[in-house]
């Protein structure tokens, strides 16, 4: 059982039923209201490509693994895997209540609409329909879920990626 914690005036980190951790709503949030900033170390695309390398790689062999890698710029990631980082916890949804919003170098968690007391907060996470796309099933269980952790401009697409992968 994960210990729930206090992140800010408006969010605790506790037990999420999407997966292990989330961050919740302490208290009902008006939309357009910013949550969290994304913290952490600033690294090159080269350092996180090897990041997410490895975490694939150990997926692969069936570990848990995981990244908080955030692009920041063309150059640079945030790698989110520090203490202070409780933005790191916020889960993926297929039908978020907040999104990412970079603001002067920062990268913002703010709420899209109004949000409920004791309500996850999720964003979309805006992975890329690429190669590795399957290795990051979806566990939000919203109505409209597409089964992946993808960015919306790729649902389209989706079923007829799937048919040409799992072809044998």
């Amino acid at each position: 059982m994960v210990s729930e914690y206090d992140v800010n005036d408006m969010l605790v980190v506790k037990q999420s039923c999407i997966h292990n951790k989330g961050v919740f709503a302490k208290r009902q949030i008006p939309a357009d209201t910013k949550l969290i900033e994304y913290v952490g170390k600033i690294v090159t695309n080269a350092e996180a490509d090897r990041i997410h390398a490895e975490c694939i790689a150990k997926i692969k062999d069936g570990d848990s693994a995981k990244t908080y890698l955030f692009e920041l710029d063309d150059e640079h990631y945030i790698d989110g895997d520090v203490p202070e980082n409780h933005a790191k916890f916020i889960n993926h949804s297929c039908n978020p209540n907040a999104e990412y919003r970079y603001d002067d170098g920062s990268i913002w968690i703010v709420s899209r609409r109004d949000v409920a007391d004791g309500e996850e907060i999720t964003y979309n996470y805006g992975f890329e329909l690429d190669e590795e796309f399957m290795e990051h099933p979806c566990c939000c269980g919203s109505e409209n879920c597409v089964g992946y952790i993808l960015h919306e401009e790729y649902w389209p697409r989706l079923k007829e990626v799937i048919s040409r992968s799992t072809k044998v």
